[in-house]
């Protein structure tokens, strides 16, 4: 894919409800965020492609929650793409961007770079945890690895886990301004039911499912491009698909990348620890360092300064 110039809607998720049925959805895009979050790494292209389809994945649903902190999600397996771990943060201030940020692990002695990422997962769990703060439980459900993409599992994780039937369309790949360098890029629609009315009449419930049926098949007409490029703005693609159910929409909400670690959460990290253990994580140069999975922010500590016997309190 190529683009002349910087396309509007990047790095948004726009809400929309089909007020002529009882669907809500999402439309997203990344790109900056994108390429932020992948940039630190020297992933594989499948193991690329997973990450930036967790993230995509992540943008929409995290922003369904009424979320006042965090939602992650996780796929974990036993083949060599081990872990693809993200989280997305809700904005701090009102109209300011969420954050996201993720990350893989995998075992390159045995990863196929390339073959595709999703059955290089092979048996294990899709979860979604949602934490909403120190003065509340948080909440995870877990399904198992399911179908022939995260979106299936994502699919079949709020069909077993939550009772709301949903779709997701996707499209990602690198892409490259006009006579600039390739960068990934990616963009899906997610479609949900909201719940069913206690006491639906049989009538009332063949209504609900027809409506559904007739939305997804309207889902599978969408093309790759309407959902990465520049030709058709997401509320003109919701009229393109959609126009009979009326689509309305509501303020997008931006998305950065953004991560959360830092020197004081390393060094809270590190108080359990007793001198003598601080002591075996102590290199040859005589520090203590530590490398954040997500985004690669590196810490060089003093040894003194760690620990609940620390014995100074500089940084």
């Amino acid at each position: 894919m190529s683009f002349g110039a910087q396309i509007a809607w990047d790095d948004t998720v726009l809400p929309f409800q089909l007020d002529g049925c009882d669907i809500r959805g999402r439309v997203a895009r990344l790109d900056t965020a994108l390429e932020r979050l992948l940039s630190g790494h020297d992933y594989p292209m499948a193991v690329e492609a997973m990450v930036a389809e967790a993230a995509l994945l992540t943008a929409m649903i995290g922003q369904t929650i009424k979320l006042r902190w965090r939602l992650s999600l996780q796929v974990r397996g036993d083949g060599p793409l081990r872990l693809i771990a993200t989280d997305y943060y809700a904005p701090e201030t009102e109209g300011a961007a969420a954050r996201i940020r993720a990350y893989a692990s995998f075992d390159a002695d045995r990863l196929d770079a390339q073959s595709p990422g999703f059955p290089q997962i092979g048996k294990g769990y899709f979860a979604i945890l949602i934490d909403q703060g120190t003065d509340m439980a948080p909440y995870q459900g877990i399904t198992p690895i399911a179908g022939a993409s995260l979106s299936d599992c994502a699919e079949a994780y709020f069909d077993q886990s939550e009772q709301l039937p949903t779709r997701f369309a996707l499209s990602l790949g690198r892409s490259s301004l006009r006579g600039g360098a390739e960068a990934w890029r990616a963009g899906g629609v997610m479609l949900q039911h909201m719940p069913q009315a206690a006491g639906a009449s049989p009538r009332e419930r063949d209504s609900i499912s027809e409506d559904w049926a007739r939305a997804n098949l309207l889902l599978d007409t969408v093309e790759a491009l309407e959902l990465v490029g520049p030709k058709i703005q997401p509320p003109e693609l919701l009229l393109r698909l959609f126009h009979e159910e009326n689509p309305r929409v509501f303020d997008p909400q931006a998305v950065h990348f953004g991560c959360s670690c830092s020197e004081d959460k390393v060094r809270q990290s590190l108080s359990i620890y007793s001198a003598k253990d601080i002591a075996t994580m102590t290199t040859p140069e005589g520090t203590v360092t530590a490398d954040c999975q997500f985004c690669g922010a590196h810490y060089v500590m003093d040894p003194a300064t760690l620990g609940f016997e620390a014995n100074s309190n500089d940084t």
